[in-house]
């Protein structure tokens, strides 16, 4: 039984180590063919589509604030991927997409955000249904589409806001600011320019100058929170609100968004070795996860690596998207469609949206390369350390079975002694003892005789 559990250990780890090894290797979307990755994406919007009818999105808001809108709106901006880069599929992903934004405007989706910030809901709110609205229109191609006149409206309302706001970065909360959630907001006046919703260049050009003048001045990067009032940063750049700007910004301005993405990449690139992901802070700092980040293991973010994987695909990054792949196959314990095993959906979310991504205005254009390291040779050196001793203990048990197969070794039953050799005490003819010196009578017949009871030796076959 010993035996045969190690042999079966053995084969599972290898066969676990081999999996994860190929899995280092995955493609990324930029490497893979547009029909495939539609496919795979088709794939995983139907197992969402059944989580979010079972419930998912009430889950998910149990995990972070905006969990249920998220959930949502991850869903109808994948299908306007998908309807876009495939037009086979664009009436089917218009549907969806329109079921989605449904949710998404609906008293439950509104729920966690105020009526009473301007704009109304905050600009969280509108900035990311906005988008899903404007992308839907954007879809449709029609002039007549349904979505158009409150697109219309509401990125005017927000143009307003903006235009008298003395900061460029909205409240989201009451007396909370995030910067990437107003890029998200005035990429949504840039997508409504794109579908002729409204003509918003002038107030974009003055929301950039006003942003670029409080950036974060330790990195040169956008600030994670600011003050609702002055704009004035209160954090310094992190990544999970870095890679949504970054994606944001790559549609209203490519040159000043591939200029920060070179700058991202470098400052936040993970130094954990085998852990290509992204940290939450930049090299040379430290701090906790939060509902945003959720648990950093080494300094690095989950949610931002999953994010990160669509901004890179965005700006045609192939090292950092093959990176940020690999190391999602390697370690989201995928089981066909599902990350986690389909344990939180809204993971699923977020890569079905990163391995989909498209630009929809301007789109982020290529960024300098760089070469390509190998990065994978810790899981490497890990997997012969673990696998390498288990197949020489198999090895080494498997070789002892055969030495001993046929079992111990049988002694030899000792030969039956010889009935006809005097032993040492032996009896005279009449019943005595043989006196001593006596010779010993012998096991052949006496002189001239015969065998007694047998046949002559010299007629052979005659009867007596």
């Amino acid at each position: 039984m010993r035996r045969v559990l190690l042999l079966s250990v053995t084969m599972l780890v290898t066969l676990l180590a081999g999996l994860v090894n190929v899995r280092l290797y995955a493609p990324s979307p930029l490497e893979r063919r547009t029909s495939d990755v539609v496919a795979e994406a088709v794939s995983r919007l139907e197992y969402l589509r059944g989580t979010l009818e079972d419930g998912a999105a009430g889950d998910a808001q149990g995990l972070f604030p905006e969990g249920y809108f998220f959930s949502y709106e991850l869903y109808g901006l994948s299908w306007v991927n998908v309807g876009l880069r495939s037009p086979v599929h664009q009436k089917r992903a218009l549907s969806e997409a329109r079921w989605a934004l449904a949710h998404v405007d609906s008293d439950a989706g509104r729920a966690p955000f105020s009526p009473n910030l301007s704009p109304a809901y905050g600009a969280f709110y509108v900035g990311w249904s906005n988008w899903l609205r404007g992308g839907i229109v954007k879809l449709s191609a029609d002039p007549a589409a349904p979505e158009r006149p409150q697109l219309a409206a509401e990125t005017k309302q927000l143009a307003e806001v903006l235009l008298a706001s003395p900061t460029p970065f909205l409240p989201s909360y009451p007396g909370q600011a995030w910067p990437v959630d107003s890029v998200v907001a005035v990429a949504s006046l840039a997508l409504a320019d794109e579908v002729d919703a409204g003509d918003y260049a002038n107030v974009i050009g003055r929301w950039l100058a006003a942003s670029d003048e409080r950036r974060d001045p330790a990195t040169g990067l956008l600030p994670h929170t600011t003050d609702p009032v002055s704009g004035r940063p209160l954090e310094g750049a992190r990544a999970t609100s870095q890679v949504v700007a970054l994606r944001f910004l790559a549609e209203l301005d490519p040159a000043r968004a591939r200029k920060d993405w070179t700058v991202f990449r470098e400052t936040f690139a993970s130094t954990v070795p085998g852990a290509p992901g992204i940290r939450e802070y930049p090299r040379g700092s430290s701090g906790g996860g939060d509902v945003d980040s959720g648990p950093l293991v080494f300094g690095l973010s989950a949610s931002a690596s999953a994010v990160g994987l669509g901004t890179a695909v965005l700006f045609g990054d192939q090292r950092t998207a093959a990176e940020l792949s690999g190391l999602a196959e390697a370690t989201g314990f995928r089981v066909g469609d599902r990350y986690l095993g389909g344990l939180v959906p809204i993971g699923d979310s977020f890569m079905v949206w990163s391995t989909t991504t498209t630009g929809w205005v301007s789109g982020g254009g290529a960024v300098e390369e760089r070469a390509d390291r190998n990065w994978r040779w810790p899981w490497q050196l890990v997997s012969v350390l673990v696998v390498g001793p288990l197949f020489a203990l198999s090895w080494l048990s498997v070789r002892r079975r055969r030495r001993g197969g046929a079992g111990p070794p049988v002694t030899a039953p000792a030969p039956a002694p010889d009935e006809t050799a005097a032993p040492d005490d032996a009896a005279g003819p009449d019943g005595g003892e043989v006196p001593s010196g006596a010779p010993a009578r012998t096991a052949g017949p006496p002189a001239g005789g015969k065998p007694a009871g047998g046949p002559s030796p010299d007629v052979a076959g005659v009867p007596e």
